[in-house]
Protein backbone atom coordinates (compact mmCIF):
# COMPACT_ATOMS: atom_id res chain seq x y z
CA UNK A 1 0.00 0.00 0.00
CA UNK A 2 1.18 3.64 -0.98
CA UNK A 3 1.18 6.33 1.61
CA UNK A 4 -0.59 8.36 -1.31
CA UNK A 5 -3.79 9.48 -0.09
CA UNK A 6 -6.99 8.10 -2.66
CA UNK A 7 -7.41 11.86 -4.33
CA UNK A 8 -4.14 12.22 -4.87
CA UNK A 9 -3.78 9.05 -6.42
CA UNK A 10 -6.66 9.41 -8.77
CA UNK A 11 -5.15 12.72 -9.98
CA UNK A 12 -1.77 11.08 -10.61
CA UNK A 13 -3.57 8.40 -12.19
CA UNK A 14 -5.39 10.23 -14.14
CA UNK A 15 -2.45 12.37 -15.51
CA UNK A 16 -0.51 8.93 -16.21
CA UNK A 17 -3.50 7.20 -18.25
CA UNK A 18 -3.77 4.45 -15.73
CA UNK A 19 -7.11 2.60 -14.87
CA UNK A 20 -7.98 2.21 -11.25
CA UNK A 21 -11.15 1.46 -9.52
CA UNK A 22 -12.52 3.44 -6.87
CA UNK A 23 -13.36 1.27 -3.68
CA UNK A 24 -16.28 3.35 -1.68
CA UNK A 25 -17.96 2.40 1.49
CA UNK A 26 -21.60 3.55 1.02
CA UNK A 27 -23.49 1.76 3.50
CA UNK A 28 -22.52 0.48 7.01
CA UNK A 29 -24.22 -1.88 9.69
CA UNK A 30 -23.24 -2.53 12.79
CA UNK A 31 -20.13 -2.38 14.09
CA UNK A 32 -17.15 -2.11 11.01
CA UNK A 33 -13.58 -0.84 10.64
CA UNK A 34 -14.42 2.52 8.85
CA UNK A 35 -17.07 4.89 8.21
CA UNK A 36 -19.90 5.13 5.07
CA UNK A 37 -17.49 7.15 2.78
CA UNK A 38 -13.91 5.48 2.98
CA UNK A 39 -12.48 5.36 -0.15
CA UNK A 40 -9.68 3.25 -1.34
CA UNK A 41 -8.04 3.21 -4.97
CA UNK A 42 -6.88 0.10 -6.38
CA UNK A 43 -4.25 -0.25 -9.29
CA UNK A 44 -2.93 -3.43 -10.75
CA UNK A 45 -0.26 -3.21 -8.77
CA UNK A 46 -0.78 -0.90 -5.80
CA UNK A 47 -3.24 0.17 -3.63
CA UNK A 48 -3.84 4.07 -1.72
CA UNK A 49 -5.63 4.41 1.21
CA UNK A 50 -7.83 2.24 3.39
CA UNK A 51 -11.08 0.94 3.89
CA UNK A 52 -10.30 -0.83 7.10
CA UNK A 53 -7.42 -3.24 5.83
CA UNK A 54 -8.04 -7.42 6.65
CA UNK A 55 -10.07 -9.57 4.75
CA UNK A 56 -12.44 -7.61 3.52
CA UNK A 57 -10.12 -5.41 2.34
CA UNK A 58 -8.07 -7.86 0.53
CA UNK A 59 -11.38 -9.34 -1.31
CA UNK A 60 -11.81 -5.76 -2.52
CA UNK A 61 -8.80 -5.77 -3.88
CA UNK A 62 -8.97 -9.25 -5.26
CA UNK A 63 -12.71 -8.24 -6.95
CA UNK A 64 -11.54 -4.35 -8.37
CA UNK A 65 -8.26 -6.78 -9.76
CA UNK A 66 -10.48 -8.96 -11.75
CA UNK A 67 -12.58 -5.79 -12.66
CA UNK A 68 -9.44 -4.41 -14.14
CA UNK A 69 -8.46 -7.46 -16.13
CA UNK A 70 -11.81 -7.85 -17.88
CA UNK A 71 -11.93 -4.27 -18.36
CA UNK A 72 -15.46 -3.85 -16.79
CA UNK A 73 -16.58 -0.60 -17.09
CA UNK A 74 -19.98 -1.03 -15.32
CA UNK A 75 -20.20 -0.09 -11.36
CA UNK A 76 -21.00 -2.59 -9.05
CA UNK A 77 -22.23 -3.23 -5.43
CA UNK A 78 -21.44 -5.94 -3.10
CA UNK A 79 -22.56 -6.19 0.51
CA UNK A 80 -19.97 -7.85 2.85
CA UNK A 81 -20.70 -9.55 6.38
CA UNK A 82 -18.35 -8.75 8.74
CA UNK A 83 -18.25 -12.17 10.44
CA UNK A 84 -16.10 -15.49 10.21
CA UNK A 85 -16.35 -16.21 6.47
CA UNK A 86 -14.37 -12.91 6.70
CA UNK A 87 -11.76 -13.57 9.04
CA UNK A 88 -12.96 -10.26 10.96
CA UNK A 89 -14.44 -9.92 14.37
CA UNK A 90 -16.75 -6.63 14.02
CA UNK A 91 -20.21 -8.28 13.55
CA UNK A 92 -21.71 -5.63 11.30
CA UNK A 93 -21.71 -5.58 7.56
CA UNK A 94 -20.86 -3.19 5.17
CA UNK A 95 -21.47 -2.27 1.38
CA UNK A 96 -18.79 -1.36 -1.07
CA UNK A 97 -19.20 0.49 -4.58
CA UNK A 98 -16.64 -0.39 -6.84
CA UNK A 99 -16.17 2.13 -10.12
CA UNK A 100 -13.68 1.23 -12.30
CA UNK A 101 -11.87 4.43 -13.61
CA UNK A 102 -9.80 5.44 -16.55
CA UNK A 103 -10.09 2.82 -19.15
CA UNK A 104 -10.33 2.69 -21.82
CA UNK A 105 -8.06 5.18 -23.86
CA UNK A 106 -6.96 5.61 -27.42
CA UNK A 107 -3.09 5.86 -27.19
CA UNK A 108 -1.85 8.24 -30.11
CA UNK A 109 1.18 9.16 -31.35
CA UNK A 110 1.50 12.16 -33.57
CA UNK A 111 4.69 12.43 -35.09
CA UNK A 112 5.13 16.59 -36.20
CA UNK A 113 4.81 19.54 -34.90
CA UNK A 114 3.44 21.97 -38.48
CA UNK A 115 1.36 23.79 -39.19
CA UNK A 116 -0.94 21.01 -39.44
CA UNK A 117 -0.26 18.74 -36.78
CA UNK A 118 -0.54 22.13 -34.43
CA UNK A 119 -4.10 22.23 -35.88
CA UNK A 120 -4.82 18.68 -34.90
CA UNK A 121 -3.18 18.17 -31.49
CA UNK A 122 -6.02 20.61 -29.48
CA UNK A 123 -8.76 18.66 -31.65
CA UNK A 124 -7.33 15.17 -30.22
CA UNK A 125 -6.52 15.96 -26.82
CA UNK A 126 -10.38 17.07 -26.17
CA UNK A 127 -11.32 13.37 -26.74
CA UNK A 128 -10.60 10.63 -24.23
CA UNK A 129 -7.49 9.65 -25.30
CA UNK A 130 -3.57 9.66 -24.41
CA UNK A 131 -1.54 11.65 -26.71
CA UNK A 132 2.47 11.68 -27.51
CA UNK A 133 3.55 14.58 -29.83
CA UNK A 134 6.76 14.00 -30.74
CA UNK A 135 9.20 16.42 -32.78
CA UNK A 136 12.96 16.68 -33.11
CA UNK A 137 12.48 20.55 -32.99
CA UNK A 138 11.26 21.58 -29.84
CA UNK A 139 10.54 25.63 -30.90
CA UNK A 140 7.59 24.09 -33.39
CA UNK A 141 5.48 22.98 -30.16
CA UNK A 142 3.12 25.73 -28.91
CA UNK A 143 3.28 27.31 -25.66
CA UNK A 144 1.53 26.76 -23.80
CA UNK A 145 0.53 23.20 -25.02
CA UNK A 146 -3.26 21.80 -25.07
CA UNK A 147 -4.03 20.20 -21.83
CA UNK A 148 -3.21 16.52 -21.55
CA UNK A 149 -0.81 16.29 -24.19
CA UNK A 150 2.79 15.02 -23.91
CA UNK A 151 5.38 16.63 -25.11
CA UNK A 152 8.25 14.53 -26.69
CA UNK A 153 11.39 16.27 -27.83
CA UNK A 154 14.06 13.32 -29.57
CA UNK A 155 16.45 13.88 -31.95
CA UNK A 156 15.97 10.31 -32.70
CA UNK A 157 12.29 10.20 -33.66
CA UNK A 158 12.33 6.66 -34.80
CA UNK A 159 12.65 5.50 -31.11
CA UNK A 160 9.02 7.03 -30.40
CA UNK A 161 7.79 4.08 -32.17
CA UNK A 162 8.93 1.34 -30.12
CA UNK A 163 8.13 2.85 -26.87
CA UNK A 164 4.10 2.74 -28.29
CA UNK A 165 1.75 -0.21 -26.98
CA UNK A 166 0.15 -2.89 -29.70
CA UNK A 167 -3.10 -1.34 -31.02
CA UNK A 168 -1.49 2.52 -30.52
CA UNK A 169 -3.03 5.05 -33.48
CA UNK A 170 -0.22 6.40 -35.75
CA UNK A 171 -0.23 9.74 -37.21
CA UNK A 172 2.90 10.72 -39.44
CA UNK A 173 2.91 14.22 -40.64
CA UNK A 174 7.29 15.26 -40.45
CA UNK A 175 8.80 18.20 -42.22
CA UNK A 176 10.94 15.33 -43.86
CA UNK A 177 9.95 12.89 -46.55
CA UNK A 178 12.70 10.52 -45.66
CA UNK A 179 11.45 10.67 -42.31
CA UNK A 180 8.14 10.05 -42.69
CA UNK A 181 9.17 7.04 -45.24
CA UNK A 182 11.80 5.40 -42.22
CA UNK A 183 8.34 6.25 -39.34
CA UNK A 184 6.23 4.29 -42.58
CA UNK A 185 8.48 1.60 -42.19
CA UNK A 186 9.11 0.81 -38.48
CA UNK A 187 5.35 1.71 -37.97
CA UNK A 188 4.27 -1.27 -40.66
CA UNK A 189 6.89 -3.50 -39.29
CA UNK A 190 4.76 -3.85 -36.13
CA UNK A 191 1.89 -4.43 -37.84
CA UNK A 192 -0.06 -4.03 -34.61
CA UNK A 193 -1.44 -0.80 -35.09
CA UNK A 194 -4.86 -0.25 -34.69
CA UNK A 195 -4.68 3.03 -37.31
CA UNK A 196 -1.37 4.71 -39.16
CA UNK A 197 -1.98 7.64 -41.35
CA UNK A 198 -0.19 9.57 -43.04
CA UNK A 199 -0.67 13.10 -45.06
CA UNK A 200 0.51 12.88 -48.70
CA UNK A 201 -0.73 12.52 -52.06
CA UNK A 202 -1.97 9.90 -53.65
CA UNK A 203 1.48 10.68 -55.96
CA UNK A 204 3.17 10.40 -52.18
CA UNK A 205 1.69 7.05 -51.74
CA UNK A 206 2.36 5.47 -54.65
CA UNK A 207 6.28 6.26 -54.51
CA UNK A 208 6.05 5.40 -50.54
CA UNK A 209 5.05 1.93 -51.38
CA UNK A 210 7.38 1.48 -54.25
CA UNK A 211 9.74 2.00 -51.69
CA UNK A 212 8.48 -0.19 -48.80
CA UNK A 213 7.74 -3.01 -51.43
CA UNK A 214 11.96 -2.51 -52.38
CA UNK A 215 12.33 -2.49 -48.26
CA UNK A 216 10.47 -6.11 -47.75
CA UNK A 217 7.52 -5.53 -46.21
CA UNK A 218 4.41 -7.44 -47.97
CA UNK A 219 2.02 -5.84 -50.34
CA UNK A 220 -1.27 -6.19 -47.57
CA UNK A 221 1.29 -5.02 -44.76
CA UNK A 222 1.64 -1.63 -46.86
CA UNK A 223 -2.05 -0.93 -48.03
CA UNK A 224 -3.32 -1.22 -43.94
CA UNK A 225 -1.36 2.55 -44.26
CA UNK A 226 -4.18 5.17 -45.26
CA UNK A 227 -2.66 7.50 -47.50
CA UNK A 228 -4.00 10.18 -48.35
CA UNK A 229 -5.53 9.92 -44.68
CA UNK A 230 -8.52 12.07 -43.33
CA UNK A 231 -11.89 11.59 -44.56
CA UNK A 232 -12.76 12.29 -48.34
CA UNK A 233 -15.99 14.18 -47.65
CA UNK A 234 -14.17 16.78 -45.16
CA UNK A 235 -12.95 18.88 -48.39
CA UNK A 236 -10.65 21.47 -48.09
CA UNK A 237 -6.46 22.52 -47.66
CA UNK A 238 -6.06 24.75 -44.52
CA UNK A 239 -4.53 22.91 -41.67
CA UNK A 240 -7.61 23.16 -39.66
CA UNK A 241 -9.52 21.60 -42.47
CA UNK A 242 -6.84 18.81 -42.68
CA UNK A 243 -6.93 18.46 -38.81
CA UNK A 244 -10.53 18.27 -38.96
CA UNK A 245 -10.92 15.22 -41.38
CA UNK A 246 -7.69 12.89 -39.81
CA UNK A 247 -9.54 13.48 -36.31
CA UNK A 248 -12.96 12.45 -37.89
CA UNK A 249 -11.07 9.47 -39.54
CA UNK A 250 -9.39 8.57 -35.84
CA UNK A 251 -12.70 8.50 -34.29
CA UNK A 252 -14.60 6.63 -36.73
CA UNK A 253 -11.79 3.91 -36.43
CA UNK A 254 -11.95 3.75 -32.85
CA UNK A 255 -15.66 3.36 -32.71
CA UNK A 256 -15.60 0.75 -34.92
CA UNK A 257 -13.16 -1.34 -33.50
CA UNK A 258 -14.90 -0.53 -30.13
CA UNK A 259 -17.99 -2.04 -32.07
CA UNK A 260 -16.56 -4.77 -33.06
CA UNK A 261 -14.89 -5.46 -29.89
CA UNK A 262 -18.52 -5.44 -28.08
CA UNK A 263 -19.96 -7.95 -30.57
CA UNK A 264 -17.86 -10.22 -28.29
CA UNK A 265 -19.19 -9.19 -24.72
CA UNK A 266 -18.90 -5.96 -22.88
CA UNK A 267 -18.74 -2.99 -24.55
CA UNK A 268 -15.96 -0.38 -24.31
CA UNK A 269 -16.03 3.47 -24.76
CA UNK A 270 -16.00 4.99 -27.90
CA UNK A 271 -13.71 7.90 -28.50
CA UNK A 272 -16.59 10.24 -28.77
CA UNK A 273 -17.12 13.22 -25.97
CA UNK A 274 -19.26 12.39 -23.17
CA UNK A 275 -21.90 15.11 -24.59
CA UNK A 276 -22.32 13.28 -28.07
CA UNK A 277 -22.81 9.49 -27.31
CA UNK A 278 -25.78 7.65 -27.46
CA UNK A 279 -27.59 6.50 -24.43
CA UNK A 280 -26.01 2.77 -24.06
Amino acid sequence: MSNMSWIDALAELKQRGEPCVLVTIVEEQGSTPRNAGAKMVVERERLHDTIGGGHLEFKAMQIAREMLESRSQAARLERFALGASLGQCCGGATVLLFEPLGQPQARIALFGAGHVGRALAPLLAGLPCRLRWIDSREEEFPDPLPAAVERVVNDEVLEEVERMPAGSYFIVMTHDHQLDLQLAEAILKRNDFAYFGLIGSKSKRARFEHRLHERGLAAETVQRMRCPMGLPEVKGKLPLEIAISIAGEVIATYNARSNEESQGGERIAKLLPASRRSPA
